[in-house]
């Protein structure tokens, strides 16, 4: 299938930023530049504790931004990321947009919801 990416629009208060992401099932939340959010009045209001791939332990600053992806938008958690930190397109965002990715595809989708009752 090889790596899914998406077109996303981050709307800040100071401003819009476009980006190109690739799609991180495996990542519950956003990562983005610390620098480009700055810039579009995105502002942290926590740090939590992540650990990486390779074991390390670091701390990153999370904000809220508001994501648009293809017209739909949402409120989501994004991760402040440093220089070195590669910037992805996270779990929670999809599932607040009601999206997933169609495994034959690679695009993005409407998500099937299911109600369990």
């Amino acid at each position: 299938m090889g790596i899914s990416k998406a077109k996303v629009k981050l709307i800040g208060k100071e401003g819009i930023l476009e980006k190109e992401l690739i799609i991180d099932t495996g990542s519950v939340y956003t990562w983005i530049n610390k620098n480009d959010l700055e810039k579009i009045g995105i502002k942290p209001h926590a740090e939590r504790t992540f650990k990486t791939i390779t074991g390390e332990i670091i701390k990153r600053k999370l904000g809220r931004v508001k994501i648009e992806i293809d017209g739909k938008r949402e409120f989501t958690i994004v991760v402040f990321g440093e220089e070195k930190d590669q910037e992805v397109l996270g779990v929670h965002a999809l599932e607040g947009l009601g999206l997933e990715v169609d495994v034959t595809t690679g695009k993005l989708k409407e998500a099937e919801t299911i109600l369990a009752l």
